[in-house]
């Protein structure tokens, strides 16, 4: 008698932890696509790229690109941990092959981000801080720098070692 009520209290015990299990952010991220995106045809999206801690402890990025019936986008979005709940804070989406060559968010953490298709680029500096470059497929790269300072200049360091201060639109 004395043996079963401790395996039923040990039972119990694991029964809780296994309940309590917190939920990641990939776990967050792809319930909340499904939710934002449900009965949406011709949709598709993939997570390319995700990092934890990143301004501050308890946030994260992710990178992700859509298809849809206007084409394949890259997005970055930010999110924050609360009370051990995942909340989307802010996002910012580009194309490939347009004029704007890259854009930032308008709160803190300023997040720059960009489209590179050019092999020749080396390098990407958000003032004087090294960007993280994603590859993709297709010669296709993806950047995103994180700062405190808004309107902070843009530089990409081709192969050569020639640098390029980048303009957010390509007035060409």
């Amino acid at each position: 008698m004395k043996r079963n009520i401790i395996i039923g209290f040990l039972f119990f015990i694991v029964f809780l932890v296994g309940c309590s299990r917190e939920q990641t952010f990939e776990d967050f991220f792809q319930q909340k696509m499904k939710e934002l995106h449900k009965g949406e045809k011709n949709y598709s999206y993939s997570l390319v790229h995700t990092e934890l801690n990143t301004f501050h402890e308890d946030d994260a990025i992710a990178v992700f690109k859509e298809d849809k019936n206007q084409g394949e986008h890259i997005f970055i979005a930010y999110f924050e941990k609360a009370e051990n709940k995942w909340e989307w804070k802010q996002t910012r989406g580009a194309e490939w092959n347009t004029p704007v060559k890259w854009s930032s968010m308008h709160k803190v953490p300023y997040i720059y981000s960009g489209t590179i298709c050019d092999k020749s680029v080396a390098e990407v500096y958000v003032g004087d801080q090294s960007a993280k470059i994603i590859n993709l497929e297709d010669d296709k790269r993806f950047w995103y720098a994180i700062s405190p300072n808004e309107n902070v200049q843009v530089m990409m360091v081709k192969k050569d070692g020639t640098e390029e201060k980048i303009e957010e639109i390509d007035h060409e």
